[in-house]
């Protein structure tokens, strides 16, 4: 059985990922907490395919995919500039063609080595939420 979760060490949460995020050269996902309603702030590679933005955890089943699922919202903030989205999850063929890319595009072979199942890394399809019609039950349509 393979791993669902591969967890950051303590160097890489309290002291790269906070260096990252202050020098602005990775982008930062934002997202509501599930349980305590506070901002989740983590580094992410977003993957530009075909005009469209993907988010894909190469670590698993984090806590941001969790909170993301939950709440099908999120803010990116890259170099002072934010943005809000509304995330739709992959699955089936999207997911393994967004993983494939995402692989290709980050250089992250290690993460999917001791992950290899590419249903271990969920991945989320982003719409600008100017961009977006949505109605209840119904994928959001770009406008």
């Amino acid at each position: 059985m393979t791993e669902r979760y591969w967890r950051p060490g303590r160097l890489t949460v309290r002291v790269v990922n906070p260096v990252m995020r202050r020098l602005g050269t990775v982008t930062t996902l934002e997202v509501v907490r599930r349980r305590t309603g506070t901002l989740q702030l983590v580094p992410v590679n977003v993957l530009e395919l075909d005009g469209d933005r993907y988010l894909v955890s190469m670590r698993g089943q984090t806590h941001w995919v969790c909170n993301l699922r939950a709440t099908g919202r999120c803010h990116l903030q890259r170099r002072g500039r934010r943005r809000a989205y509304l995330a739709v999850e992959l699955s089936g063929e999207q997911l393994s063609h967004v993983i494939a890319a995402y692989r290709d595009r980050w250089q992250v072979q290690r993460f999917f080595e001791k992950m290899p199942d590419p249903t271990d890394h969920p991945a989320f399809r982003l719409y600008p939420v100017e961009n977006v019609s949505v109605e209840p039950g119904i994928e959001p349509q770009a406008l």
